[in-house]
């Protein structure tokens, strides 16, 4: 069964979520620094080291 990337992240977000309760700016924290990582020079970086 292939379940697209994105599905995935958003299940396993919504159980972090509704499990460990962080507080919402920890959310928005850590989503906003992915990101803007993302999108610096350390974005192909870590963009190889997932494959």
């Amino acid at each position: 069964m292939d379940v697209p990337l994105w599905l995935a992240v958003i299940a396993l977000g919504y159980l972090g979520i509704k499990h460990v309760r962080p507080p919402w700016w920890l959310v928005a924290l850590l989503l906003l620094g992915g990101y803007l990582t993302a999108h610096s020079f350390l974005g192909p970086v870590i963009a190889s080291l997932a494959n």
